[in-house]
């Protein structure tokens, strides 16, 4: 078995010498604490050297990418024939079977095997000194470092973030230059403001016209497009309402109108520039949400890189940083947008539907500056078929929200039929319609508790149907009465003991007893009288207990009486 080793100097093929020790893996490290112990281990069969440090970086480069350079393809086919390699690789080893057919091994034995050959690499290789390995090793992993970075001018997004923020700073340069343009040359010919709206057509005409007397000689169809413009224009300087300016006023502002022509031409040629710089770094997300927005939020962020570890929800409310904090401050609501609100996707997007687009925007466009940032690719097809969905999405929000407001021909809405409990294709109910239930119906004014009363009252009928005729509850009627009697005498010799100091009160109060009490007597002898009646006419109605019961009655409402009475005396 050999075994490949990579060193700063070249490629070194190793010959295992004993097979059997690879099996003991936890003690395979002991064979190597000398230089005799690790030469009875591994021989040295061949060495390929580098011829350079570009060779070497080369090699060590696709070593990395798990590629075989073309020296060590060479190398192996020289010295491999009918061998097992073992390398440090797995990847390493599946491309050398595939493109040279040697079989390779990749196991724990082989990486031990792989530390014990570093560690006694200058006494196993002769002529490799190590003072000479130090200084290969430094100058080879610094050549590797700078290639790793893959540095790029084409990729550098500082340019990106300078470019944005001059390109601001001409718009607001711009735009003062042209607000005094129109003010220092209003004082003139103040009409041409409304005519002409345009800041650079405005400079471009008044540099042409220079005085407004000289507009009725000139030409405008270069500046303006519009005829009808132009008519008004020389119709307006004719009758103008201004004030006249010297020559040298008219020079002053002309230079001033240059200085905005110029501005302008400059922010074109600035627009341009950063458009073709973010078609190269940021294709994806330039496809996305265009170039401005998408060199805004790699200003914002940083970098582009700074910008693809951000979450879809931060990239959402980048830019409104204060109003996010405002709302938490408040415990308000939260922003939806900040600077992607300006994407042309949520410009479109109606004002309710604004929240929902911009967040299925950002999430999209955090995956297309991952790719931009991270991926090898260049070209811009996740833009473009994120860019395809949200305009679908879109579109599908519109038109339900459409179908929800919309009615029919005449304002009113359409009411379609509610087909649930229907089959498809069928008139027929899939279930049943239900039949009315009489016994789930509730009536007022009965109480639970009749049924129970009335099964009493029929069995205590049934009992005494035999004694129809004879009055039986006369005599328990009049034991009360008599009871009640007793009651009442005691009572009223209590009160005249006690009230004995006021008997004007005590002779109305006993005569008013005494009218009672003939009262509360008549009362039971006319309703057993009336109950005789009743029960000869009525079999079933007469029984003796209802006359206990009423008598019963009567006695509580005596007793009720006595106590306002006793109350009213104190």
């Amino acid at each position: 078995m050999l075994v490949l080793f990579e060193t700063p100097t070249g490629f070194a093929l190793f010959k295992v010498l004993d097979e059997g020790k690879l099996d003991k893996v936890e003690d395979l490290w002991k064979e190597f604490t000398t230089s005799d112990s690790a030469r009875r281990v591994v021989e040295l069969k061949a060495f390929n050297k580098f011829e350079n440090t570009s060779d070497a970086l080369s090699a060590a480069t696709l070593i990395i990418d798990s590629k075989p350079s073309k020296g060590l393809r060479k190398f192996l086919q020289k010295h491999c024939e009918g061998e097992t390699l073992a390398v440090a690789d797995s990847k390493l080893g599946n491309a050398i079977k595939e493109k040279l057919k040697i079989d390779c091994i990749h196991n724990s034995a082989v990486m031990e095997l792989m530390r014990g050959l570093r560690n006694q690499l200058t006494e196993l290789i002769t002529g490799l000194g190590a003072q000479d390995l130090g200084p290969m090793s430094l100058g080879l992993s610094h050549s590797l470092s700078r290639y790793k970075l893959k540095f790029s001018p084409e990729k550098v997004d500082t340019m990106i973030i300078q470019a944005i923020g001059l390109l601001d700073d001409l718009d607001k340069e711009l735009n003062t230059y042209a607000m005094r343009v129109r003010e220092w040359y209003g004082w003139h010919f103040p009409e041409l403001t409304k005519i002409v709206t345009d800041n650079i057509q405005y400079a471009k005409v008044v540099k042409m016209m220079g005085n407004r007397a000289n507009a009725v000689n000139l030409d405008f169809s270069e500046i303006l497009s519009d005829e009808e413009v132009e008519t008004q224009l020389k119709e307006a300087a004719v009758i103008s309402m201004g004030t006249e300016v010297s020559d040298l006023d008219l020079l002053n502002i002309r230079e001033l109108c240059d200085q905005v022509l110029a501005l302008s031409e400059y922010r074109a040629q600035l627009y341009d520039y950063l458009k073709s710089r973010m078609n190269t770094i940021a294709p994806n997300l330039t496809a996305l949400v265009g170039e401005l927005v998408g060199a805004r939020l790699i200003a914002h962020g940083g970098s582009l890189l700074n910008l693809a570890k951000q979450p879809g929800s931060t990239i959402q409310i980048l830019g409104a940083e204060k109003a996010l904090f405002r709302a938490l401050k408040t415990k308000h609501s939260t922003p939806k947008y900040g600077l992607i609100y300006h994407a042309s996707l949520i410009g479109k997007a109606s004002q309710k539907h604004k929240g929902k687009i911009s967040r299925s925007l950002a999430a999209k466009t955090a995956l297309a500056i991952r790719y931009d940032a991270l991926g090898d690719g260049e070209d811009n097809s996740i833009g473009t078929e994120s860019r395809l969905k949200l305009e679908t999405r879109l579109q599908v929000l519109e038109k339900t929200e459409f179908g929800k407001s919309a009615g029919s021909a005449k304002g009113k809405p359409k009411i379609e039929a509610y087909e649930k409990d229907r089959k498809k294709g069928a008139g027929a109910l899939i279930t049943p319609a239900k039949a009315y239930n009489p016994a789930a119906d509730v009536f007022l004014g009965k109480s639970t508790e009749e049924t129970p009363k009335k099964s009493e009252l029929a069995s205590k009928k049934r009992k005494h149907h035999d004694a129809e005729t004879a009055p039986p509850t006369e005599p328990a009627a009049e034991a009360i009465q008599e009871d009640g009697d007793q009651d009442r005498k005691k009572k009223k010799k209590k009160k005249s003991k006690e009230t004995e100091e006021t008997p004007v009160a005590d002779a109305d109060g006993e005569k008013k007893k005494k009218k009672k009490s003939k009262d509360t007597e008549e009362e039971p002898s006319v309703a057993t009288a009336e109950g005789g009646k009743k029960k000869k006419k009525k079999k079933a109605d007469t029984d003796g207990e209802d006359v206990a019961m009423q008598a019963e009655e009567s006695g509580k409402k005596d007793k009720k009486k006595k106590k306002k009475k006793h109350a009213d005396d104190e």
